[in-house]
């Protein structure tokens, strides 16, 4: 199977799950879960809040953790692998950038929205001037037609990407819309392309899987699923399904199933299943870190969080607009007589 090509492995366990402990990670568990990825051979290891750099707010939520404690702590205990940050544009700055970079960070991903890759043109510039690599990350790509993700990835690629990571930030997509897109990417630009699954439609692997048969290289993955919303692809089924497929990822099975298994899922706060809410997510096409923001609204006014998600999607919120999920409570709220 020498023909196969190497898929490198995203693990966004201390970032994307960070949404999912509602950012409350301590550094022995950062380093921890850091340095058991970095045994078992996890090529990029991202570690930030789950919305980036300087994330930590009243609006998406306060971290335990600063961003440099966090880095501090994941640096010293990488050896191999790549120290990995995530950047929106809007939310962390050159300065916050440069701080990774202090902390030893090798990869910014900068996030934007779909049809919003210009924002980051200065961040990829200015990475690659300090010698990271740099990637364009373009967020809920289901909102967008395939040719509309291609114009926006072949601006990241001018910028000066490393390669382009397409995220089904709303676990929206079925196998298809990502092969419509990724492939259309692939066949648009010349840097490698990777992708960002969630599982709400419990679609994670499968859409992963699609990613690659359609020329992806590279795939996100969280340990135990441990991400926004109902999580994302689990990154030791991942290897696992690959190592089937014939696929070398330089993973070893066993030791991301220990990483898994011994380190991660002790620290969890639930189980990361497919819930009433989570499904919604996926089915009404909503950013997956609105879901604890979600709960705790419907909590308040009384009210079905699915109710809350319907009417989010239906006004096509996206990553950034956490704030408005308040505002929509609590008018479906007035609506019904119930505030």
């Amino acid at each position: 199977m020498n023909s196969t090509p190497f898929i490198h492995i995203v693990d966004t366990t201390l970032r994307d799950g960070s949404h999912a402990v509602s950012h409350q990670f301590t550094a022995e568990q950062v380093a921890a879960i850091a340095g058991g990825l970095d045994a078992a051979g996890v090529e990029y290891i991202e570690v930030s809040h789950g919305d980036g750099l300087a994330g930590s707010s009243y609006n998406y939520g306060w971290a335990k953790l600063s961003d440099e404690e966090m880095l501090k702590a994941a640096a010293g205990a990488i050896k191999k692998g790549k120290l990995t940050v995530l950047l929106l544009p809007g939310i962390g700055t050159v300065e916050d950038l440069k701080m990774a970079a202090d902390c030893g960070a090798k990869v910014v991903r900068v996030a934007t929205h779909v049809t919003e890759a210009d924002i980051g043109e200065q961040h990829i510039g200015i990475a690659k001037k300090m010698g990271m690599e740099a990637v364009g990350f373009l967020m809920m790509c289901h909102m967008a037609p395939p040719e509309k993700v291609v114009e926006q990835a072949k601006l990241f690629e001018a910028y000066g990407a490393d390669y382009i990571n397409i995220a089904d930030s709303a676990g929206a997509m079925l196998p298809e819309d990502v092969k419509a897109r990724v492939g259309a990417v692939v066949e648009a630009v010349k840097v490698p392309v990777g992708f960002h699954a969630h599982n709400n439609l419990t679609m994670a692997t499968a859409n992963a899987l699609a990613a690659v048969e359609a020329g992806a290289t590279f795939l996100d993955g969280a340990c135990r699923g441990l991400g926004a919303g109902a999580g994302n692809a689990q990154t030791e089924a991942l290897v696992g399904v690959l190592d089937k497929l014939g696929y070398q990822t330089g993973v070893d099975f066993y030791k991301i199933m220990d990483v898994a298994e011994d380190i991660v899922e002790p620290v969890m706060h639930r189980p990361q299943v497919v819930r009433n809410a989570p499904l919604m997510l996926g089915y009404a096409g909503v950013y997956s870190s609105f879901l604890l923001h979600t709960y705790r609204a419907a909590e308040k006014f009384n009210l079905d969080p699915r109710d809350i998600l319907v009417e989010l999607g239906r006004r096509r919120m996206v990553g950034g607009q956490e704030d408005m999920i308040v505002d929509v409570a609590y008018q479906l709220a007035q609506k019904r007589g119930g505030a």
